[in-house]
């Protein structure tokens, strides 16, 4: 009977044991995985932010790009030969056409960048890399550019904790109204200041009632067609149709205000200034210096109202 007694305190005191031991090396697990989980946290969050930021970056860069394309087209007189060529000059250079432009492009070059990300991963003891980087830019719809940023982003945890590897894709996006159109500051030797700022005035025509066309016309406004350059083609004087394209009218009371010869053709903006003449007509209601080519009745909605 003893030993039986014996027998089970024995097997109690080793289950205990196990379970004592079981419950350290849990304990113990957890514990250890949950800096790890809070690293990992930070990393994912530090990834994150500095996502946000170059976007932030490249909307700057994007904006102070167009800008200065617009002042080099204004003092120039010529227009920018690539845009995209232009972004990866003022991005990688900090120039634009070899001249120096730091105190405009500062903080949005990409070795401002590299050191600004670098400079806030050693804070939080992480090493990174960012390189076989490219930038571009496109139409992507009439009212903004979008400015690409790719490049390989290496992130690792200085203790050997974790680390990502991606390939990274930015895209920001800016708005084109409240620039300068640069076919006007070409063709008016920057005499007419249009900026480009989109219609309010649809439908332009309702019925006979014309008065949305005119205030369309008389402030100078913007419309989205695939018969117009878009804004990067006015940029670069590249007159051809784009699904992004947008135009205005001409307003001829303006030429002769500054001086500026006047021709008698169709007053959309492109055509007008440019050495093509289709067939244009005057519209009922409208100023008899009015005149629209026949491609166009339709999409302003005068094809009712049109006469020689």
């Amino acid at each position: 009977m003893l030993n039986k007694k014996s027998q089970i305190f024995t097997i109690i005191a080793i289950v205990l044991v196990l379970l004592i031991f079981l419950s350290y090396r849990i304990s113990t697990h957890f514990l250890n995985r949950e800096p790890i989980r809070m690293r990992i946290e930070t990393m994912e969050k530090f990834m994150f932010s500095l996502e946000k930021d170059l976007e932030r970056q490249m909307y700057i860069l994007g904006f102070r790009t167009i800008f200065l394309a617009e002042r080099y087209i204004t003092q120039k007189g010529e227009y920018i030969d690539n845009m995209t060529e232009l972004i990866n000059e003022t991005f990688f250079e900090g120039t634009v056409y070899g001249e120096d432009k730091s105190e405009i492009l500062n903080g949005v070059r990409y070795q401002d960048i590299q050191d600004t990300i670098s400079n806030v991963a050693a804070k939080i003891n992480v090493n990174i890399t960012f390189d076989n980087v490219t930038v571009s830019l496109t139409q992507e719809d009439p009212w903004h550019v979008a400015v690409i940023l790719e490049g390989n982003l290496t992130l690792e945890d200085k203790t050997g904790v974790a680390s990502w590897k991606k390939r990274e894709r930015i895209k920001a996006l800016v708005e084109v109204e409240n620039f300068e159109d640069p076919l006007f500051i070409i063709n008016t030797n920057a005499r007419i200041s249009r900026k480009i700022n989109r219609t309010i005035y649809k439908p332009f025509v309702s019925g006979s009632d014309v008065s949305n066309l005119s205030n369309h016309l008389n402030a100078g406004l913007y419309t989205n067609t695939s018969l117009a350059p878009s804004f990067l083609d006015r940029l670069e004087g590249n007159m051809e149709a784009d699904e992004n394209g947008i135009e205005s009218f001409v307003n001829p009371i303006e030429l002769s205000n500054q001086g500026i010869p006047i021709e008698d053709k169709t007053l959309v903006d492109y055509l007008y200034f440019s050495s093509q003449n289709p067939q244009a007509h005057h519209v009922t209601g409208m100023p008899s210096w009015f005149k629209i080519d026949e491609g166009h009745v339709d999409i302003y909605g005068v094809s009712g109202l049109i006469y020689d």
